[in-house]
């Protein structure tokens, strides 16, 4: 399947940016040459993806081969809140990085200071349009749009076929008699990772914001009047028997269950489904190469017209530190720009890295980008997509979500008590 026949337009993917959530609480570390070197320029790149971080530190390399006055010191910090914090506390530190990465929106506004105005780099006019909107500021681009993205329940096809399901589940109601047949058959329905606050705050709840929007695009700004509410909410009660679907049928201790874990469980065969998305496809294939999987959506209703459709968009970009020294700043911006438009670099990007290019100018094959990312291509031709919402919560609400999700899922608040935190959150951190 040919990149080139997907149209990136508005009702398929409004693309949406955020600081990359797809990531485990790992901390690890690429290239070590930091510090500046006799006739060399030294560029930090702060990284939240641990899934890349080799394949990060092997494009780098090429890079270097090609210019051999500039090295890279690559650090890797997962685990969503714990990588913002590790980022804030780089620049109240003065060792702040010349590359990294950044939420789009809200974001922008709150970094602006920061960010170097990338509106004039080569790369911009090969972007698809819609993905520079979160990074556009006052007219400027400060950021470089990673990929595109999306999850749902990624399957093992051998083991649907092992339970016998032969007709893939694209309503709740589909969904939940899959999960039985599936334990009848003595497999282990969902990998349930509840420890990554993310997977439930951002992921999970992103569902019923989806659905609430696509019926009501004032329901997020009604959060903010004061006229809309999460308790109470259909959408919202669909969620929270979603969630209890897959404790119901998950595997054991989903609160103390992280990213790695849930991802090793479901590469090895030991879970039917995982909550995640096409971002796992590099350690699948080095966990367990050629390993048959699939999307069925995260299904909340069991209209197969809203329910049959999985979550994809824009998730990150690059940003330049602006008050790096020049020749950092150049050689970031240089490498950005061959990242994107040189042969290694795109093909480093689809094949390795598994991306789905934001460019028109880079082609992904569904035997470079694997079987998930195949996927998401086929349900964004077909427009059954919806957008991450959760780049609009209010800042610092995602991980207060997460750890009002985690009470419930730990039995320590009801339903109710917990869609009337959810209200109270955002009522308190909206600007």
């Amino acid at each position: 399947m040919s990149f080139k026949k997907y149209s990136f337009v508005a009702g398929v993917l409004s693309a949406s940016l955020l600081l990359a959530t797809a990531c485990s609480s790992n901390s690890t570390s690429g290239n070590q040459n930091s510090g500046s070197k006799s006739g060399k320029v030294v560029v930090d790149i702060f990284q939240g993806k641990v899934e890349i971080a080799d394949q990060l530190k092997a494009l780098t390399d090429k890079y270097t081969k090609e210019h051999p006055n500039v090295t890279f010191n690559i650090e890797t910090v997962g685990g969503g809140a714990d990588g913002a914090a590790a980022l804030k506390a780089k620049f109240a530190s003065n060792k702040a990085p010349d590359i990294f990465t950044s939420q789009g929106y809200q974001d922008v506004i709150t970094w602006k200071d920061k960010l170097e105005d990338l509106s004039d780099q080569p790369w911009v006019k090969d972007a698809y349009p819609n993905a520079l909107k979160p990074m556009t500021l006052d007219g400027k681009i400060y950021g470089q749009p990673v990929n595109m993205e999306g999850y749902g329940f990624a399957y093992n096809k051998a083991l649907f076929k092992k339970a016998g399901i032969t007709e893939l589940p694209k309503t709740f109601s589909e969904l939940e008699t899959a999960a039985k047949k599936l334990k009848d058959a003595g497999i282990t329905p969902f990998s349930v990772g509840y420890a990554e606050w993310w997977v439930l705050a951002n992921h999970g709840l992103n569902v019923p914001f989806a659905y609430e929007q696509s019926d009501d695009q004032n329901f997020i700004s009604g959060l903010n009047s004061g006229t809309s509410k999460i308790a109470g909410n259909k959408y919202f009660d669909d969620y929270f028997k979603l969630l209890d679907l897959t404790i119901k049928y998950g595997n054991k201790n989903p609160l103390t269950t992280d990213y790695n874990t849930e991802v090793t469980q479901f590469a090895k065969g030991e879970t039917a489904m995982i909550q995640q998305g096409n971002w796992i496809q590099p350690m699948l294939d080095k966990l367990t190469p050629n390993m048959d999987v699939g999307f069925i959506p995260l299904a909340l209703t069991d209209d197969p017209a809203q329910a049959d459709k999985l979550m994809v968009d824009v998730p990150s970009n690059w940003v330049v530190y602006n008050k790096a020294p020049e020749a950092d700043k150049k050689a970031a911006k240089d490498f950005l720009n061959w990242m994107v438009s040189s042969e290694e670099g795109k093909t480093a990007l689809v094949k390795d890295f598994k991306y789905i290019p934001a460019f028109k100018t880079i082609e992904a094959k569904a035997e470079d980008i694997g079987p998930l990312g195949a996927e998401l291509q086929k349900y964004s031709q077909e427009g059954k997509t919806y957008t991450w919402q959760f780049m609009k919560y209010p800042d610092g609400a995602g991980q207060e979500f997460g750890a009002t999700l985690q009470a419930y899922v730990g039995g320590q608040k009801s339903k109710n008590d917990a869609e009337k935190a959810l209200d109270a959150t955002w009522a308190k951190l909206k600007k």
